[in-house]
């Protein structure tokens, strides 16, 4: 059983490539990188909301240092398609700094800002369509081919060393795989509906919290914000969407459109309680969607707060930057451990509530016939 849960994983690859394409559509498209506006940081004031959006959000680019005005950083392929030139692919190093090339360049402001434009020869801009591989996109193709590696490794061994106790990675991700099978599915789904759950219910738990736990990293490849992509958090509640849609039995829809034991009148002549119980249906991948993007956004929002107050209070005073420094990596250090916390949790929570989502859409009702 293990060994077809571990293998089942490989859906993973599936799912990134779809996903992959949701950051492209999201409106928190950065600049190629972090560093593209800090060469104008000696001359304007520091902008604590600039600063935080910047860093959760997405890019062109990976910034790993700035020396000086020297900027090191990891160029991505900028890939985009207009009906004006065709299909252009190209570094996003060739955008960076305000640079243009071919008629293309990172915009800074407008309704554009912050995305990949070309200029026509009458001086207009246009909007491409846009699929390059931005900070996101890499990261999330990074860490779904990393995930599958990591399990197919794990089942061949699983199939290798059949009578043997498990060892190394191999027993730290049986705890895991065994707390998602029976803690989160059988207790939720039941113990003859789950098995067909499964691999997408560790898919989802293992990408969320794999995810969470490298956007605590500070250094490549870690970094990218991509659960705190709202994105990325919408396919994710899609799929739990359609899943349940398409398993739903035929008790889950009349429990819907006729629910038992509701007095006529909130039926007719007006359907309030179908409308409620449609509505319900709707509002349950929301919650997904919301639940995991304002959790994460949210803990790395609060670190670069702290971080934002040294140069806040460093502008008053050299001195009391120092002194708010102890204080916010103090608190910055601490958040660190929560998140580690936090990282765990919100992959169960999503994953238990797809399950409870699941559960309720094959559940059986019988009725007791008393005699």
């Amino acid at each position: 059983m293990i060994c077809k849960d571990s293998l089942s994983l490989c859906k993973v690859l599936i799912m990134c490539v779809l996903l992959s394409f949701a950051p492209m559509f999201s409106s928190a498209s950065a600049s190629p990188t972090e560093s593209d506006t800090s060469h104008t940081a000696k001359t304007e004031a520091f902008k604590p909301g600039t600063f935080i959006l910047d860093h959760i959000g997405d890019s062109y680019g990976w910034h790993i240092v700035s020396i000086d005005n020297h900027h090191i950083a990891i160029p991505l392929p900028v890939i985009v398609f207009s009906k004006h030139s065709g299909l252009n692919i190209f570094s996003s190093s060739r955008v960076a700094h305000g640079n243009s090339y071919n008629g293309f360049h990172l915009s800074h402001s407008g309704e554009h800002a912050g995305k990949i434009v070309e200029t026509l020869p009458d001086k207009s801009e246009v909007l491409p369509f846009d699929i390059s591989i931005t900070k996101n996109v890499f990261t999330l193709l990074f860490s779904g081919i990393l995930l599958v590696i990591i399990f197919v490794g794990i089942a061949k061994k699983y199939r290798k060393h059949k009578d043997s106790a498990p060892t190394g990675l191999q027993n730290g991700m049986e705890i895991i795989i065994l707390f998602v099978r029976d803690d989160i599915a059988k207790a939720s789904i039941g113990a003859k509906k789950y098995e067909k759950f499964m691999p997408y219910l560790l898919t989802a738990f293992f990408f969320i919290f794999f995810n969470n736990l490298l956007g605590l990293i500070p250094i490549f490849p870690g970094g990218a914000n991509l659960t705190g992509n709202i994105a990325v958090t919408m396919v994710l509640a899609l799929f739990t969407f359609v899943i349940t849609t398409i398993n739903a039995n035929k008790n889950y829809w009349i429990h819907i459109i006729n629910t038992p034991g509701v007095p006529w009148w909130l039926k007719l002549p007006i359907p309030l309680m179908p409308i409620i119980e449609f509505v319900g249906v709707l509002t349950k991948p929301f919650v997904l969607m919301v639940r995991l993007f304002a959790n994460i956004s949210a803990g790395h929002m609060i670190m670069l707060g702290f971080f934002s107050l040294i140069f806040i209070f460093g502008a008053k005073h050299i001195a009391a930057g120092l002194g708010i420094s102890i204080l916010s990596i103090a608190f910055t250090v601490f958040m660190g451990m929560l998140e580690i916390l936090v990282a765990f949790v919100q992959a169960f929570v999503f994953t238990l509530l797809s399950a409870l989502y699941f559960g309720m859409a094959v559940e059986e009702h019988h009725e007791t016939k008393h005699h």
